[in-house]
């Protein structure tokens, strides 16, 4: 379980994000198409599994448009951003903000990913809802680098997780 500050307030995931060097966990999460994708479906790329509380707040809207913006310097990689906003709300934020190469992905029709992610919140005015973190993911889908952010209001480290993206690509 993480510690992670909400508005001066402690409060607590649901576990761990997986071990560097471990296989990263299956996912079943829904695009804004409505269509279900796991793992597989991103085979041989690097991702960012870029995860966040809501694509209706400042920093989680935020850290998709970066991410958009560097992540088509880098080829064969892919920024994964993951909710559990409606599918629909997250086809309008990418539309409204021209977020055009994130894929936005939705926890809709489960919610084992928070939990396999040790990313779900557990307590607090933003339980049930996900933690702010980052996982990159090779191309063998093995975890290369993970960050879980300490405080829900401040921006992940994009340097260091890129630099874990370059690194995987040149491996």
């Amino acid at each position: 379980m993480a510690t992670i500050i909400h508005n001066g307030n402690q409060v607590h995931s649901s576990g761990k994000l997986p071990e560097l060097g471990t296989k990263a966990p299956d996912f079943r999460l829904t695009t804004a198409e409505l269509r279900d994708v796991s793992l597989k479906d991103y085979a041989g790329k690097v991702k960012i599994l870029n995860i966040v509380v809501s694509l209706d707040t400042g920093v989680c809207a935020t850290s998709a448009v970066k991410f958009n913006r560097e992540i088509k310097k880098l080829e064969g990689a892919v920024v994964l951003t993951v909710s559990r906003d409606t599918p629909f709300a997250m086809g309008r934020f990418c539309k409204a903000e021209g977020v055009d190469v994130v894929v936005p992905l939705s926890e809709l029709r489960g919610r084992d990913f928070g939990k396999a992610y040790g990313v779900e919140l557990i307590d607090g005015a933003l339980a049930g809802f996900l933690s702010r973190a980052i996982v990159v993911v090779d191309a063998g889908d093995k975890v290369v680098y993970t960050q879980q952010v300490p405080e829900i209001g401040i921006e992940p480290d994009y340097e260091r997780a890129l630099a874990a993206v370059r690194q995987a690509k040149s491996a």
